[in-house]
């Protein structure tokens, strides 16, 4: 719901420690290596802070030697080891100084590639809103959608989709309805959020999350669960699903991963960063979940290792470390009802 997002604070995203840069060799001395072939320019020594195999000296040099390549240059190795060469020069910088690390040090010793999760459901929902966003309006879930992205095979595998009877705002502003393309005779027809909610449990169940296979729950920003699933699950009266008590906020892993400002994290901004036009109808829950699916699955092939970084915490919103333990989401159960 990028429209009520962007007019809300968002919890400032963890910044991981940049590596410390490796200082510029005299011209000359000597070549760096990608892919077992020399590039041109200028090398690298590896700094007092380099871990002590020779193998990351390596890295580190080569490192320095991406660092001065063009666009043009980049986009060149890219295509010759078959990799995506679309997205901006920071983006494409950032790949291939992914692929050559996993390249040496798959070669130093055979690593477990791959996400932390077999599955990532991918969560946009949709809320009745005004236009303006007055502070006391209520938002109500109107679109529930989910996008099972599978991680080994880097696919869509699945989607879910039901459209939801709000109940303290039943009739659908003309903004909202303009916004959404969600129609007043939609919602009317629809059921109310508790049924949705055991529908999208007994959905992952058929999947077997949670028991045959791990995943995590994945988000654009922090208000689809912190506020539109926290507001909702009061207005339904029924406590807060515990498998969606941990997730991945997209926007920080995107920042953090090609160290880029907050301010460069909106959907379509990280879909254009990376060489991809949204695909759908803006502000359709389920296409607004592709297109973050989409962004998901570049990330996980330049080299991201997506995982929690988000929760909340007797109804906060908290930062997760990337240093915890990783989990998964529990297997799906719906929540008792409230008191």
């Amino acid at each position: 719901m990028e429209e009520q997002k962007e007019n809300r604070p968002q919890a400032a995203p963890y910044e991981a420690p940049a590596p410390p840069a490796p200082a510029a060799c005299p011209p000359g001395r000597q070549h760096c290596r990608i892919g077992d072939q020399e590039t041109n320019g200028k090398n690298s020594t590896a700094g007092s802070h380099d871990f002590s195999d020779p193998v990351y000296k390596e890295i580190a040099i080569t490192n320095g030697c991406i660092n001065r390549m063009t666009r043009d240059e980049l986009r060149s190795k890219l295509a010759e080891f078959k990799l995506e060469t679309r997205g901006v020069k920071d983006v494409l910088r950032k790949r291939l100084k992914n692929y050559y690390k996993k390249q040496k040090l798959m070669q130093k010793e055979p690593i477990n590639g791959g996400s932390c999760y077999d599955y990532i459901c991918v969560v946009d929902f949709e809320a009745t809103c005004e236009e303006g966003n007055p502070p006391e309006f209520i938002h109500e879930i109107i679109e529930f959608p989910v996008v099972l992205l599978n991680t080994r095979t880097l696919e869509i595998e699945d989607t879910f989709q039901q459209y939801v009877k709000p109940e303290i705002n039943p009739k659908l502003s003309k903004f909202c309805i303009s916004l959404t393309g969600i129609t007043q005779d939609i919602v009317d027809k629809a059921d109310t959020f508790p049924q949705v909610l055991q529908n999208v449990i007994e959905w992952m169940r058929q999947r077997e999350l949670g028991t045959k296979y791990s995943y995590c729950m994945l988000t654009d920003g922090s208000w689809d669960m912190s506020k539109f699933l926290n507001i909702q699950c009061r207005i339904s009266h029924i406590k807060y699903p515990s498998f969606a008590k941990k997730w991945i906020n997209i926007r920080k892993s995107y920042g953090n991963f090609y160290k880029v400002p907050r301010s460069q994290t909106k959907l379509t901004i990280m879909l254009e960063k990376l060489g991809m036009n949204y695909d759908g109808r803006p502000h359709s829950g389920l296409d607004d979940s592709k297109n973050i699916a989409r962004i998901a699955i570049r990330m996980l092939q330049d080299g991201c290792e997506l995982r929690v970084n988000e929760r909340m915490h007797a109804g906060q919103l908290m930062t997760v470390s990337s240093s915890a333990p990783l989990e998964g989401a529990p297997a799906p159960q719906m929540p008792r009802y409230r008191n």
